[in-house]
């Protein structure tokens, strides 16, 4: 009898459920895209069609496929199919999976598939205590992820599964699963007399950005609320798609993956000097809500970083946008964000500033040199006897301190004098460019090089 009734709710649970869990696929001929991964021939199709999966990790954006894909093999095995959300379940939660699933072993002989959705929420802790049962095959691991793996699981558990990359759907794939929806008199709108018209398909699959969840739910909302025409039918039109569908959002996490690759691209486009593709990827930060003062911060950093003195003023003008920035906010502040980019995506470029790492690799590998005692302080402050004691003290330690040749004392302001510590060679490593006002500052290098 309570077979029955989990039957009629779980029927009317389906009944009630968004389009989007209606629609989901079943088998893998009724799933739409993915093909590098799922193709005929493909090494993960033929392992779910044979039942022989071995631990997978299914990484890619919301809605292209990774809950469906678990469904699809959970009709596929004949071991037993578990699931558990590592938003809301813990290790106590595993703990009594895995119980049931050596029992199962144990008693019956059948295996069981581990389903975990958003493995990445769970800390290295929880990761750490399904390695062992993922070793000894107590269960083959399922599990799906929006972030990196790489960066978000634990390297024992990524050495034990193979990893598959989901893409975001194209706006093809988002449309044919929008028509199976309308045509499925069981699952999906088939019942009602809907016309979606082509410019609203489109729009609807275009602002869902490769997300099926996001085109489905919109399209359900837009069926739900559109009164018939004077035909009887529903009509989707572009006004209706527009209204039913939110702008688009952006695949942007602040702390994951998108953060990264779109601070890479700006940060490569400012270098590249290609001013429109670094105002796109800022574009890009500040719409998905990232915090201004760490798009200045880069800038500050490009600013010495890759341009350096090729043009000095770089980093005038990113500290006066910075400070401007503070005394006005936002919005306008994205003129002073816009100005400092522009500046230095259209600017000179020179890498020459990056010396310091080199000079910093030769102290750390051979150690620090003594200062020459000619360029020692000789001074504890400028007043008479004090000065006097110390320069006596200190050539009684050291010897004859030697003679400091005073550079504005001669013409030019410079002389020849060894600087580096005794018996090291100049090791050349300020390099400047013959570009921007850094080419001045080579020939200027070179006179003094030519004097000396």
């Amino acid at each position: 009898m309570s077979d029955l009734f989990d039957y009629a709710r779980e029927q009317r649970q389906f009944n009630y459920a968004p389009l989007a869990v209606r629609m989901r696929p079943k088998t893998l001929d009724e799933f739409v895209g993915q093909e590098h991964i799922i193709g005929p021939g493909r090494l993960l199709r033929r392992a779910i069609e044979a039942d022989q999966l071995s631990s997978i990790i299914l990484w890619g954006p919301p809605g292209t496929g990774k809950t469906t894909l678990a469904n699809i093999i959970a009709h596929h095995t004949k071991r037993h199919f578990s699931r558990l959300n590592a938003v809301t379940s813990g290790v106590k939660d595993l703990r009594e999976l895995i119980a049931a699933a050596q029992d199962r072993m144990g008693m019956y002989g059948q295996g069981t598939v581990l389903f975990i959705d958003e493995i990445h929420r769970w800390n290295r802790a929880q990761q750490d205590g399904l390695l062992p049962f993922v070793e000894d095959g107590t269960v083959v691991l399922v599990g799906s992820t929006t972030e990196n793996p790489f960066f978000e699981l634990v390297n024992p558990l990524l050495s034990r599964s193979r990893v598959f990359q989901l893409r975001p759907l194209s706006e093809a794939d988002v449309i044919e699963i929008m028509q199976r929806a309308l045509d499925d008199t069981k699952r999906g709108l088939g019942q009602l007399p809907i016309r979606l018209t082509d410019d609203a398909a489109a729009h609807l699959a275009n602002v869902a950005g490769g997300d099926a969840r996001s085109a489905l739910n919109a399209l359900e909302l837009a069926a739900r609320t559109t009164a018939p025409g004077p035909g009887g039918a529903i009509l989707i039109d572009l006004e209706v798609a527009q209204e039913s569908i939110q702008q688009r959002a952006l695949r942007y996490d602040k702390s994951g993956d998108e953060h990264y690759d779109t601070v890479s691209a700006f940060i490569k486009s400012v270098r590249g000097s290609d001013p429109d593709a670094a105002l796109y990827w800022m574009a890009k930060m500040l719409h998905a809500g990232e915090d201004p003062r760490f798009i200045l911060r880069r800038l500050f950093i490009l600013a010495s970083e890759d341009i350096g003195l090729a043009d000095p003023n770089g980093l005038v003008v990113v500290s006066a946008a910075a400070q401007a920035f503070e005394w006005v906010g936002m919005p306008e502040g994205q003129y002073f964000l816009s100005h400092a980019c522009l500046y230095l995506a259209t600017a000179p470029k020179s890498n020459s500033a990056g010396a310091i790492w080199k000079a910093l690799g030769h102290v750390e590998e051979h150690g620090a040199g003594e200062v020459p005692s000619y360029l020692r302080d000789k001074t504890t402050n400028i007043y008479g006897a004090a000065r006097e004691n110390y320069r006596q003290a200190m050539e009684t330690a050291y010897g004859d301190m030697g003679e400091y040749r005073y550079p504005h004392d001669y013409p030019g302001g410079w002389v020849e004098q060894r600087y580096l510590p005794e018996g090291m060679a100049p090791p050349g490593w300020y390099e400047p460019k013959e570009i921007g006002y850094e080419a001045e500052v080579k020939a200027r290098l070179a006179r003094l090089g030519k004097d000396a």
